[in-house]
């Protein structure tokens, strides 16, 4: 049976990862509190954040700025607080 979490995201509860998505305590937080389709939902908007800002994830400043992203998106903190809302505008036909 699936352990079930109270996901932070999603607002209600929902079945846990299996193991941490992040190494370190950052990562044992996010196990604690976000789900696997909480998780899925930070997955989707980093797409977004990496296309839009041309980031390479071999480059440590990205990941830097993709971690401060993801506190901001899963936890609302730091200077990226209140982005889990956010969708981009759909394009113009």
């Amino acid at each position: 049976m699936a352990k079930i979490i109270e996901c932070i995201i999603l607002k209600r509860e929902a079945e846990a990862m299996e193991s941490a998505p992040h190494p370190g305590d950052l990562g044992a937080r996010i196990l604690e509190s976000v789900s696997a389709d909480g998780w899925n939902k930070w997955l989707e908007h980093l797409t977004m954040i990496i296309n839009e800002n041309g980031l390479n994830t071999a480059d440590p400043r990205s990941l830097e700025f993709i971690e401060k992203h993801m506190i901001g998106f899963l936890f609302d903190e730091g200077e990226f607080a209140g982005t889990a809302g956010f969708t981009p505008p759909k394009a113009k036909k």
